[in-house]
């Protein structure tokens, strides 16, 4: 895992072009302290910081094929390298390192961009053709690596990191309206938008090609799901037969991701997901698996009896971190410099501060359990969804809306609500049925309503724009011929995945520390069986991810196995507000800060904090109205410059 950046075209003029990717690769050196390389030829400069994990001794980057035709900056792991390689020996293919690397730079020599198709992995690359003048830029299929780009006076520049295109000189940086909009409605900017007007990502499964003058961006991989009216799309096996296989494709997704020169470890939060990932892990490696959680002060988020559970059964080698609330408040400002966005929930925090711990104890790459829900249907506005969708059939039912009562049910506040307040909250009227966004209708209305305290600069950028719209168009043309299930899915996986779990809750976090996560459940082979999986097998009644539990439950305690999913969360408001609140919280949160940002209405924005203040733990929106608020200030803080100024226009 590391860093890469590049260019291509005429590089600053005042700037040596070995000098410009010195700096810009500096600006991410924290994604890959092991070494650093610059390539020039022409008007194309790559740049690499490295993380030693596969072929430590020869893996140096950037690196050239071994006729000097093709050059590569690689980010992420190839873990299907051994097989292609092994196909590309018999093909006559010489190699002359054992890095992955060189299987890509190899792989493209037979195929061209094509390439991508057959690479099992995480990855974000830049790849020079020096015979066919031709940059091709890759991400992988599910998002796990980022790849931002961005145009600027005639060049095309690329990193792993924004903080990297900052460092070119001249380069803009002013808040994209739009993008904090959507944040505030999905948490996430809608991609390829990013908060910095003008700098784009590339999607998961793309990749870019700039030959000829010419620059081009295609899809080579979409996630998909059977019609729901063809029941011969889906897996019509039996259940068992089902179970068996993606038993099969999940050990063999875990084994390949335990290939390293370097010892692998797995956190282990005590949910179900990252348990089977451990287990798994467990059968594979001959030493003793170090594994890793973060705790928590209050028990409305702490899992340690479920950790330590899965510890004794496995015999692992255990350390934990507890996530203090002063320690939260205090490490928010570096959390949002490595994301490089405003956050809407603390989640991140104890995650940044657990891949440190990782960094200390001498790991550099550990397994996780991220995509089990998106791919499964394990989140709970799954179980929702159907829920609401079951009321709106009868909605004067006097007994439909008592199933409200079934959900969330590690959020103590809403379930003391009334059975009128919940049909009220979640919705679900009939009207919605034929909205495409119905599952997650109520979270998005409820995230969008902290834009309450949008100040009138931003409303007037603002006029006429719906974050709900512009989402609806962008849904690809089968959408609506999926099941509601897969609907709900193709929502968590495609976007919110993407857009905020892998990234500023996983990527972002752990490569701030260096350190590299791997993700069993999102091997693309297991995410295109599931999801010809039929929905029923997933979710059989309120029971999430059945299919999952039944593949794996020789190798679980009963109790881990059958546990309700419990959501990872961290607490909000109260780090910034209370006896141990940071001294910054009071100075970006201040009347006259808040009106130098432009961003937020300051006396709107005074009248949260002291309920905030007075209160501690706040509801829902006002919860993350707060954090919204105080992550765009610290956001402003470390990017752009003070005030309007640093607001872009609505069209960028």
């Amino acid at each position: 895992m590391c860093g890469i950046a590049g260019f291509f075209g005429p590089s600053v003029p005042a700037t040596p072009p070995g000098r410009l990717l010195q700096d810009m690769i500096g600006a991410v050196r924290h994604r890959g302290p092991d070494g650093s390389g610059v390539f020039v030829d022409g008007q194309v400069g790559l740049a690499h910081a490295r993380l030693s994990i596969i072929d430590v001794a020869g893996g140096a980057q950037p690196m050239a094929s071994h006729d000097g035709r093709l050059t590569i900056t690689f980010n992420g792991e190839i873990f299907n390298y051994v097989e292609i390689r092994d196909e590309l020996v018999a093909r006559g293919h010489v190699f002359h390192s054992r890095s992955d690397t060189e299987v890509i730079l190899e792989l493209y020599r037979a195929m061209g961009p094509d390439c991508v198709t057959r690479l099992n992995g995480d990855f974000a690359f830049a790849l020079w053709d020096s015979r066919e003048q031709r940059l091709l830029i890759a991400r992988d299929r599910m998002g796990v690596r980022p790849l931002f780009h961005t145009s600027h006076r005639g060049c095309l520049y690329f990193a792993s990191e924004i903080k990297a295109l900052l460092a070119v000189p001249g380069m803009p940086a002013a808040l994209d309206p739009v993008a904090l909009d959507q944040i505030f409605t999905f948490w996430f900017p809608l991609a390829p938008r990013t908060p910095f007007a003008g700098i784009e990502e590339l999607l998961p499964g793309h990749l870019m090609v700039v030959e000829n003058g010419a620059t081009s961006i295609r899809r080579y991989w979409q996630l998909d799901y059977p019609d729901a009216s063809d029941a011969d799309a889906y897996d019509r096996r039996d259940e068992t037969e089902i179970a068996a296989e993606l038993r099969s494709l999940l050990d063999d997704a875990c084994r390949i991701r335990l290939r390293a020169d370097v010892p692998v470890g797995s956190y282990l939060s005590g949910g179900l997901d990252s348990s089977i990932v451990a287990a798994m892990a467990k059968n594979e490696v001959a030493d003793r698996l170090r594994t890793f959680s973060v705790t928590f002060e209050s028990p409305e988020y702490d899992e340690t009896g479920p950790q330590q559970e899965m510890v004794r059964a496995l015999g692992t080698d255990h350390t934990s971190l507890c996530a203090t609330t002063a320690a939260i408040g205090a490490a928010l400002p570096d959390v949002i410099r490595a994301t490089e966005r405003p956050i809407l929930r603390t989640s991140p925090v104890p995650l940044f501060a657990l891949s440190g711990h990782v960094r200390a104890s001498g790991y550099k790459v550990v397994l996780t359990g991220e995509g089990a829900d998106e791919v499964f249907a394990g989140y709970d506005i799954f179980k929702e969804a159907k829920v609401r969708r079951f009321n709106a059939r009868q909605p004067g039912s006097a007994w439909r809306h008592l199933l409200l009562q079934r959900l969330y049910p590690y959020l103590p506040r809403l379930q003391s609500q009334s059975p009128a307040y919940l049909q009220s909250f979640f919705g679900g009227g009939a009207n919605d049925l034929a909205d495409p966004l119905y599952s997650h209708l109520p979270r998005f209305r409820t995230t969008a309503g902290a834009k309450v305290f949008f100040g009138e600069a931003l409303r007037g950028r603002l006029a006429g724009y719906d974050a709900l719209e512009d989402f609806r168009n962008q849904l690809p043309e089968r959408f609506a011929r999926w099941h509601p299930l897969a609907q709900a899915q193709y929502l968590e996986t495609a976007h919110l995945l993407p857009g905020y779990i892998l990234s500023s809750q996983g990527d972002r976090v752990s490569m701030a520390h260096a350190v590299e996560g791997r993700f069993p459940f999102l091997d693309h082979r297991v995410v295109e069986f599931a999801s010809r999986i039929p929905p029923r097998l997933k979710l059989r009644g309120l029971r999430e991810k059945h299919i999952l539990r039944e593949a794996v439950k020789d190798i679980l305690p009963p109790a881990i196995g059958n546990r309700v999913k419990q959501p990872y969360r961290a607490p909000e408001t109260v780090p910034f507000v209370g006896a141990t609140a940071p001294a910054y919280v009071a100075e970006q949160l201040a009347p006259a800060a808040i009106a130098a940002g432009g961003v937020f209405d300051p006396r709107a924005t005074e009248r949260l904090v002291a309920k905030c203040r007075r209160q501690g733990e706040v509801g829902f929106r006002d919860n993350m109205a707060f954090l919204g608020i105080l992550t765009t200030q610290l956001w402003q803080s470390a990017f752009t410059s003070a005030g309007a100024a640093g607001l872009g226009s609505a069209a960028a």
